[in-house]
């Protein structure tokens, strides 16, 4: 159990900073990149800035970019480093139930009102946000531990309507695999499985030949 010592803040604040991030000397890289949508195969290259920014080039269905870009850009937006002030400053927090697995809720107050999480051996197992207006839920079954902090390896994601509590879109089950490249993990493969109305589709992003700029 969490000791008594412990204040709610404290102990997701630990979480908070062993999340894997990259530091302010992140440079950049580039990488060939191959995504595969059911029957689709799509190649193309694409580059992350060092101020986070993604581009994708040489591929040509507007469909398969966007998709491409739009997993770039989820997933350094997750790598910035930024301090636990900055992000919960405005935010209260108070322990909840403890689950059978051993995770502890965390309940949001203050500018996060009605957000909450779970924490297990240090790191967040469970996610319930409210963001632009939908609420996401997402539990992590696995992790990547890189030395330097974790990273989700095995998750799965579902939007739901905050103020009916009805489901948007399938529920989606993600598969993360990382690499390091210098001085920094990378990551090259990202597998999702989409469920809807009983029909899976499979998105598979496979990012190559990484270098640092």
């Amino acid at each position: 159990m969490v000791g008594v010592q412990t204040s709610a803040r404290d102990f997701f604040r630990a979480a908070y900073e062993n999340r894997y991030t990259w530091d302010n000397n992140f440079p950049g890289y580039t990488a060939d990149v191959t995504f595969k949508q059911d029957d689709q195969v799509v190649t193309g290259k694409v580059r992350v800035n060092s101020d986070m920014k993604a581009e994708v080039f040489d591929v040509e269905d507007e469909q398969a970019k966007q998709a491409i870009h739009s997993q770039l850009w989820e997933t350094a937006i997750h790598r910035v480093r930024r301090s636990f002030e900055d992000t919960h400053g405005k935010n209260t927090f108070s322990f909840g139930d403890t689950d059978e697995t051993g995770a502890v809720e965390l309940l949001m107050g203050g500018k996060a009102e009605g957000d909450r999480y779970k924490i297990r051996d240090n790191e967040v197992t469970h996610v319930h946000r409210h963001i632009h207006g939908v609420v996401v839920t997402i539990n992590t079954f696995s992790s990547h531990n890189t030395g330097e902090g974790y990273l989700s390896h095995s998750y799965d994601s579902v939007y739901h309507d905050p103020k009916t509590g009805e489901q948007k879109g399938g529920k989606s089950v993600f598969e993360d695999n990382y690499e390091k490249v210098g001085d920094y993990c990378i990551l090259t493969q990202r597998i999702i499985r989409t469920e809807t109305d009983g029909k899976e589709s499979v998105e598979e992003f496979n990012f190559s030949n990484v270098k640092l700029l």
